[in-house]
């Protein structure tokens, strides 16, 4: 199918929408339960981010025929979820640096291969669709961080199986949380800058 077929209120983007969805509720659940079973700030990190981004996939499906000023609501809440979770992720860092944890290097290389696999999958399928809006422009952004973040936790967890440490999950944790903080800003400022597309006016700093 080529990018000229697939409209973006087609059934096509609902599709997508929806198998991008079920992938990334199915990637928040097991990060979540790797990283409680792995003791591991990283796949926490990776599951909350993964939950926030099923949410605004969910949104994101009610915004596909709604108005483009529903669209960037949509896109800020979606912004707004990430720059949370990234909060949330780095105050757990911080307690695990201090009382301490004991993440399992193999579980979150495993996990995180997965995940990479799957993300890629979505890219593929976000990537086909033509004529992006400011909400897929940010579903984009959800699955290339994530990707990003992935390789992150593979390398953690050699470290950890080599050295024992449980710095390599913390440092990827708050890497993670800083990835999710910055694609917040990013999408925040896209949906500014369709504000301004919509109505043809030019941005001023501090509007």
């Amino acid at each position: 199918m080529t990018h000229e077929e697939i409209d973006l209120n087609s059934p096509d983007k609902r599709k997508t929408y929806w198998i991008v969805l079920i992938l990334n509720a199915l990637l928040a659940a097991g990060f979540l339960s790797s990283g409680v079973i792995a003791d591991s700030n990283a796949l926490l990190a990776n599951g909350l981010d993964n939950t926030s981004d099923a949410a605004v996939y969910a949104l994101s499906l009610l915004a596909l025929t709604r108005s483009r000023a529903w669209k960037r609501g949509a896109a800020k809440v979606s912004g707004t979820m990430l720059l949370f979770f990234a909060g949330l992720v780095v105050i757990d860092a911080a307690r695990r640096f201090l009382s301490g944890s004991d993440p399992i290097g193999w579980t979150m290389i495993a996990m995180a291969i997965i995940a990479a696999a799957i993300n890629l999958l979505s890219l593929y399928l976000l990537k086909r669709l033509y004529h992006k809006d400011v909400n897929l422009r940010a579903a984009i952004t959800f699955s290339f961080n994530d990707f990003v973040a992935n390789g992150g936790i593979i390398i953690a967890g050699v470290l950890i199986y080599l050295t024992g440490n449980n710095w390599p999950d913390l440092v990827v944790g708050a890497a993670v949380a800083g990835i999710a903080a910055y694609g917040g800003i990013e999408i925040l400022k896209d949906a500014h800058m369709d504000k301004h597309e919509e109505e043809g006016t030019t941005h001023m700093r501090g509007d």
